[in-house]
């Protein structure tokens, strides 16, 4: 009877063990499949997201869905799963130098930079290693700057990519012999880069101003940004605080809150609803200045102070929304975009005597110009 008891014992403890193991075996067989069932989940997710982003995207490039009917689909949906796999660039870019050594004295070759093979035709660039946080063009207006453009591209392609930008350069040269009008090039820029990629920054820059300072970021904040603070042509000081000319930079909404810039405004010229200029302080934001003379076909317009008397009222109607002109050529060079167009004539200059309220703002411009040419030593504009 005991031996009994004794072999009951050893077979309810033997059924104690493989119940155990078998327990342990079904939770391991549990686990495993809601693992597989939920990394499933997690995969079907990703796709649909990446879909929702496809889709999108491709109607933003004015892309058919039919992806063997669209060569350049597959470079935007590439993006977008990389940029999956990636972090946000850094508030602050890690590779960043500080003050640079920039001069114009010397012949620069930029085979260099065209063998490295980091910038796209057209002047694009993305980071590999992170999303950056803003597509941003850069806009230049342009003609007969052949030697500036050179050392523009020789400086300002490193600085940028530095600065971990997903960027693209636009080069909108002016044809024929009229009155260079900057403010419509900038505006025709705006129209034409959009045409390629959804930015959501811009960047209007002067081919001849170069920043010195890597740490000078151009990006968009959340109030216009002035970027050439303090230019080695006004002893590295702003001559005047609404000064906005030389490196400006506006994201699309702050762009289309003004109307862009006055398409009516002829020769090298904002008002602001509501916002107000930003500026890195002045060590940051020191620049240097190509020394040329003025082009010829490139005076100071003397109305300026007279449009710019108008600016409220015909903001709403002179600017974007009222933007014609006509695209000459294209060109997708190694380390930037050519766009040359005719943007038309300017009415004649109207001779007949300006208002009070116009002449006492005239007045009062030239008096602001008159001093800072003064306090810093530098030819009229």
């Amino acid at each position: 009877m005991e031996e009994r008891f004794c072999n009951f014992k050893v077979l309810w403890r033997m059924f104690i063990v493989v119940m155990a193991v078998g327990l342990v075996f079904l939770i391991l067989i549990c686990y495993g499949s809601f693992d597989l069932s939920m990394n499933f989940m997690k995969s079907e997710r990703k796709q649909q997201q990446q879909q929702h982003m496809i889709t999108p995207a491709l109607e933003k490039h004015s892309l058919s869905s039919n992806l063997s009917d669209v060569p350049f689909a597959t470079e935007v949906i590439t993006e977008i799963v990389t940029n999956q796999s990636l972090e946000i660039c850094p508030e602050n870019p890690p590779q960043l130098k500080g003050p640079l050594h920039v001069e114009f004295s010397s012949v620069v070759k930029l085979d260099k930079l065209i063998e490295e093979g980091s910038v796209s035709p057209g002047g694009r660039f993305r980071p590999k290693e992170c999303v950056s946080q803003q597509k941003v063009a850069i806009i230049i207006p342009f003609r007969d700057r052949e030697l500036h453009l050179k050392y523009w591209l020789y400086y300002m392609h490193p600085i940028l990519q530095r600065q971990q930008l997903d960027y693209g350069v636009y080069v909108i040269e002016q044809t024929g012999a009229d009155l260079f009008n900057r403010a419509k090039l900038f505006n025709v820029g705006y129209a034409e880069a959009l045409k390629e990629d959804n930015y959501d920054c811009f960047v209007f820059s002067d081919i001849d101003i170069i920043p010195i300072d890597d740490r000078n970021l151009y990006k968009c904040y959340d109030q216009p940004r002035h970027l050439s603070v303090a230019i080695d042509k006004f002893n590295f000081q702003l001559p005047y605080p609404q000064i906005f000319g030389g490196i400006s930079a506006l994201s699309k909404e702050q762009l289309l809150k003004i109307n862009g810039f006055s398409n009516n405004y002829w020769g090298w010229g904002l008002s602001f609803r509501g916002m107000s200029i930003s500026r890195p302080d002045l060590m940051i934001g020191r620049c240097k200045m190509i020394q040329h003379e003025r082009d010829k076909l490139n005076p100071p317009n003397p109305q300026r102070m007279t449009q710019l008397s108008h600016t409220i009222e015909m903001m709403d109607k002179d600017g974007i929304n009222s933007l014609s002109y006509s695209v000459v050529s294209s060109e997708k060079s190694s380390l930037y975009t050519r766009i040359s167009v005719n943007i038309g004539s300017p009415p004649a200059l109207q001779t007949s005597s300006t208002s009070c309220s116009s002449r006492s703002i005239e007045n009062r411009g030239r008096s602001l110009e008159a001093e800072a040419q003064r306090r810093h030593c530098y030819p009229p504009a």
